[in-house]
């Protein structure tokens, strides 16, 4: 009978080696004993696992989905017999952190850092895009979500607000003004992102909505920040995104008296009371360190 959890850990080793003879060595096991165990892998799996050649060992695409799912099951492995053995306080493993784009790259990543450098028995992983992720079948163990969130069961920590604002440069409201009313934004240059939150309509407080005509469209919202920053016209965002350049004076926040309300920040995790020390350790963490930052409140 395959012993299923030796024959993961064979196969991880070998892909990360990409040599059944290294991983023979590294395992102090035969090259025999590991090429039938991987055999065994893909007799179970009814897949083939490596494209082997005389020079090289590739991982499939199977192989390649394959390969995260035995990582992650042996990390849980690893914890779970640390936990019977009383190590269960001690974060080990890899941790998965999602989070919107930009908003990971600023604030999350950071956090990252910090954490891992206080926890040398971690590895990340960050998955940092603007969809939505479902946190259960992508394998993520914490989450900053920005929303409303719908009811789900996991545990959330609530961290901060975010502002929707309407911006622009100093220069640019020196030479055209400054917009008064959420209609006067016919009146002036709009640089609008198509990416996450785009919409022909922007939506002000009391249902107020202006549809809006764009001089200049970008796939990002780095890039329409940049083109407000420079001056050429104004834009819509979140308002952490344009933190730095509000603190360097590069940008200013017009309308806010028709701003609707704000937004809230989530951290959340899937495992409730029972999630392991590397999510109890992540959240504490996150959770202090956004409630600190005062652009997101």
């Amino acid at each position: 009978m395959v012993d299923r959890w030796q024959a993961m850990r064979i196969f991880v080793k070998v892909a990360e080696t990409e040599s059944f003879a290294e991983s023979a060595r590294q395992l102090h096991m035969s090259p025999p004993a590991v090429t039938r165990a991987v055999a065994a892998l893909e007799d179970i799996i009814g897949a083939r696992l490596f494209v082997r050649t005389t020079r090289s060992v590739k991982l499939t695409e199977p192989g390649n989905r394959y390969l995260e799912d035995c990582r992650r099951i042996l990390s849980d492995i690893v914890e779970a017999e640390a936990a019977a053995a009383g190590s269960y306080a001690k974060p080990s493993g890899t941790l998965a952190v999602t989070a919107s784009m930009l908003f990971g790259q600023m604030y999350v990543l950071p956090i990252m850092h910090e954490y891992l450098g206080s926890y040398p028995a971690v590895n990340g992983r960050i998955l940092f895009v603007d969809r939505p992720v479902n946190i259960v079948e992508e394998g993520i163990d914490v989450a900053v979500r920005i929303g409303h969130l719908p009811d789900s069961g996991f545990s959330a920590t609530k961290v901060g607000l975010v502002r929707r604002v309407v911006c622009g440069a100093p220069a640019y409201f020196r030479e055209r003004g400054i917009p008064s009313t959420p209609a006067d934004l016919k009146d002036h240059r709009i640089i609008a992102s198509t990416g996450a939150w785009a919409s022909p309509e922007w939506r002000f407080a009391n249902d107020q909505r202006v549809t809006i005509q764009t001089w200049l469209q970008s796939n990002t919202n780095e890039a329409a920040i940049t083109t407000a920053a420079a001056g050429f016209g104004l834009t819509r965002v979140l308002h952490y995104q344009i933190g730095p350049a509000l603190l360097e004076e590069k940008l200013q926040i017009v309308l806010t008296e028709y701003e609707e309300a704000p937004l809230p920040i989530h951290v959340l995790h899937p495992e409730g009371r029972q999630a392991p020390a590397k999510v109890r350790a992540f959240v504490e963490l996150a959770v202090t360190r956004l409630r600190e930052n005062r652009l997101l409140n």
